[in-house]
């Protein structure tokens, strides 16, 4: 393998993950929630990433959990603590601890993205082969998956986790003078209000990477959430 995909992850402890879920969902559930996707996540990369050519690495926060994640992961996996104040700054580190070992393409992706599969990771690399950067955007301004043809300093100097985070990204990337392209974009679960998106990828799709998040969601039913604003809407309105 020549090259690595870092899934980019928290330890899922209650009240520290899924939190703008919270609520509806209470902090046992996101984070349950949460665990699952992250689950799903795992063992897809597993299966996808060596054919293709990438090493799978977990990059966790906090450090102290490590150790104990370590012994629950797929076997393929490498796992790292993430290095750094903020999101910016350990995303630039995983690039350049991969660039300073020689190792390319960089793959980063978030632990988010349900759908997100072997067929876009594929396609993010065919595309490194002309590019230098590659995004998977997301529908809030944000992205799931970013790759790199080799390290490029500086790509990621930005707050992140805002609105405006993918044409940052990008404005930086053609300021170092990067050639770039977005690929197709997919769904994060950041809300309550985005299980309309894997709702609708389930009724139109045979089979999703995630069978561990819809069976929580399924279990918990979760699902009902999202008719809650509609019926709030409605109680809010006066009466004649």
């Amino acid at each position: 393998m020549s090259g690595v995909l870092v899934v980019f992850a928290k330890e899922p402890r209650p009240g520290h993950v899924k939190t703008r879920m919270i609520p509806p969902l209470a902090p046992d559930e996101a984070s349950g929630l949460y665990a699952c996707l992250l689950d799903d996540v795992l063992d897809t990369m597993a299966r996808v990433a060596p054919p293709l050519g990438l090493e799978p690495v977990l990059a966790l926060h906090p450090p102290e959990c490590v150790p104990g994640f370590a012994r629950r992961v797929p076997p393929a996996f490498r796992v790292v603590a993430q290095r750094g104040r903020d999101l910016s700054e350990r995303m630039a580190w995983a690039v350049a601890e991969a660039g300073a070992a020689g190792v390319t393409p960089i793959v980063l992706r978030g632990s988010d993205s349900p759908t997100l599969d072997g067929d876009t990771l594929a396609e993010a690399l065919e595309a490194l082969r002309e590019v230098d950067l590659v995004v998977t955007p997301d529908l809030d301004g944000g992205y799931s998956l970013v790759g790199l043809r080799g390290p490029a300093s500086g790509v990621f100097a930005h707050p992140m986790s805002t609105p405006s985070v993918l044409d940052d990204t990008l404005a930086h990337a053609a300021r170092l003078g990067l050639r770039t392209r977005r690929l197709a974009a997919r769904f994060d679960l950041d809300t309550v209000l985005d299980l309309a998106s894997l709702r609708d990828a389930r009724r139109t799709r045979v089979e999703l990477p995630c069978p561990r998040t819809l069976h929580f969601l399924d279990q918990h039913d979760l699902w009902r959430h999202l008719d809650a604003p509609e019926r709030e809407s409605r109680d809010t309105l006066p009466r004649r």
